[in-house]
């Protein structure tokens, strides 16, 4: 794959260091589970990601995203499969504890709601 110019929606190093490796080891968990056998990725994680990131913030329908992203359909894919899978749930919970543990907070409170009783 060549070399394309930044969008403003891109991850940084900084936030991709955060969660490449909870997107590695989903990765692992659906490929690689057979002593290191099964196929690698074809497509790398952070392009998908950075994919997604464009659609999110643009509002552009999936059809549209620009031709130096994967295709269409396959970051389509690993969206519904994350989302189906719970890496959104898991990441969004790794930031909030992130957030919390730099503001001085315990890291790993439970949410208000689920702390009332039904």
């Amino acid at each position: 794959m060549t070399e394309r110019l930044p969008y403003p929606s891109d991850l940084s190093d900084a936030r991709w260091e955060l969660i490449e490796p909870v997107l590695a080891a989903w990765c692992y968990e659906r490929h690689g589970r057979a002593l290191g056998f099964g196929r690698p990725p074809e497509h790398d994680l952070r392009e998908i990601m950075n994919a997604i990131l464009y659609v999110d913030r643009t509002g552009v329908q999936w059809r549209y995203l620009p031709h130096d992203f994967p295709n269409w359909n396959t970051v389509y894919g690993y969206f519904a499969k994350w989302q189906k899978n719970g890496i959104f749930a898991q990441l969004n919970g790794l930031l909030r504890e992130l957030v919390r543990e730099q503001e001085g907070r315990t890291p790993n409170r439970p949410p208000v709601w689920s702390m009332r009783r039904a």
